[in-house]
């Protein structure tokens, strides 16, 4: 299996910090948003492959950018057969992407979302996600695993929050995602831990990630509210950090989030929560 934390530029802490390209230096050119966060010091994520020039990705990782995450489909769901089977189409061609920038991780959700963050299939408020759906869905997500071992990838199945980015989405919360992937039980299979969306959906944010440790593959943060950088908002990110480096966590710690002001501001306060 592919080490995220391979050719990192810095690992100052525990954990391998990584940024999200899609959401910082957001009036450059994509090339330059990567090369500012890689020249800080930070490993890099990208969404959706479609929208990136892929030779000019490669050409970053040639140069040593570190992109520990992106999208690892560009249309499906989990938990319908048509959409599963277009799920793991588009999932084998952008694991193809992620083996030529050396992406390590590929970020899963419970159902596609359009340009605004909203599902493409919403669940039926008076339905609720039912018991076939869940069937499926453990059925599809079996079967994502066994294609990312094939290719030696790992998939991240990562929560959203309903109440405010992304109402209608089936298999948001964390303890969803979690009851999945540890249903599942593959170590090609994993959480992609947001503690943003966690905090506007469950909170208890601390016992949540000692729950969840034996499945996480990535965490990812933002503050709350407003989605910008820790320091921002209600969670105490150092608290957090210190509580994952006691608990054995080391992995990767994504950036998803906007600058509140300054791109490079944002990235320090990141720096120095999850550093001390």
């Amino acid at each position: 299996m592919t080490d995220a934390t391979a050719g990192a530029d810095s690992r100052p802490g525990p954990f391998t910090l990584s940024a999200s390209a899609e959401m910082l230096f957001t009036d450059r050119p994509m090339v330059e948003r990567i090369r500012r966060i890689h020249d800080a010091g930070f490993a890099v994520e990208i969404w959706d492959w479609r929208r990136h020039d892929l030779a000019g990705l490669e050409s970053l990782a040639a140069d040593g950018v570190v992109f520990t995450s992106m999208t690892g489909y560009t249309e499906g769901t989990l938990a319908d057969p048509d959409g599963a089977a277009m799920l793991l189409r588009t999932a084998e061609q952008s694991i193809a992407v992620a083996r030529r920038i050396g992406a390590w991780a590929l970020n899963l959700h419970g159902t596609g979302l359009d340009g605004s963050g909203l599902p493409v299939v919403p669940v039926d408020p008076e339905v609720g996600v039912t018991e076939q759906m869940w069937a499926t869905a453990r059925h599809t997500l079996r079967r994502l695993a066994d294609l990312a071992e094939r290719h030696d990838v790992v998939y991240v199945l990562e929560n959203l929050n309903t109440a405010v980015d992304h109402p209608g989405t089936p298999f948001a919360r964390a303890a969803d995602t979690l009851d999945l992937v540890r249903g599942v039980g593959s170590d090609h299979l994993r959480l992609n831990l947001d503690l943003y969306h966690a905090q506007i959906g469950e909170g208890n944010l601390i016992a949540l990630c000692r729950e969840a440790l034996p499945w996480i593959g990535e965490i990812q943060v933002a503050d709350v509210p407003g989605r910008c950088e820790p320091g921002t908002g209600e969670i105490s990110y150092a608290g957090i950090a210190r509580a994952l480096a006691a608990m054995g966590y080391a992995g990767v710690v994504g950036l998803e989030a906007f600058a509140s002001s300054d791109p490079d501001l944002a990235l320090s306060r990141f720096r120095e929560a999850f550093t001390r």
